[in-house]
């Protein structure tokens, strides 16, 4: 499921507002330059919470694209209703065995190892996040705001 069009973001749950405006930058560059057709997000955060928005807004210009929630639980174990404007959801499958406690780690792990592009805002190092960049730096484009 490894797609060059796809894309992930990955950023503080304390995310301040102020970043804004460079996802929305970033994701219609993505969309242009790179020929991102798929965003996936999460939902434990700021800048998940931004990221998704700024994607809906893309949509506006851009209907072809697909916003995609990340699901770090399996959806039998914990129902998820889909937020409005997202497409669809997506449960990794290396997931069915990991333990809950490192759930949500290991599937931006997983997304990372199955997309092409990484819109990130990393501000200390001390974190799953900073770990996780360092991580995609090595295997794709990264997009730090």
């Amino acid at each position: 499921m490894k797609g060059e069009s796809r894309c992930f973001f990955m950023g503080h749950r304390d995310t301040p507002d102020s970043v804004y405006p460079s996802l929305v930058r970033a994701v219609e560059n993505h969309i242009m330059q790179y020929g991102v057709m798929e965003f996936i997000v999460g939902r434990y955060g700021r800048f998940d919470y931004m990221a998704a928005v700024a994607v809906m807004e893309a949509k506006r210009q851009h209907p072809e694209i697909q916003l995609t929630l990340l699901l770090p639980y399996h959806p039998s174990e914990k129902k998820i209703d889909l937020p409005k404007g997202f497409d669809g959801s997506w449960y990794p499958s290396e997931m069915e065995a990991v333990p809950k406690r490192v759930a949500i780690v290991r599937a931006n792990q997983c997304a990372v190892d199955q997309v092409g592009y990484l819109i990130s805002y990393v501000r200390h190092s001390a974190s799953n996040t900073w770990k996780l960049v360092e991580y995609a730096r090595k295997k794709i484009m990264v997009t730090e705001l």
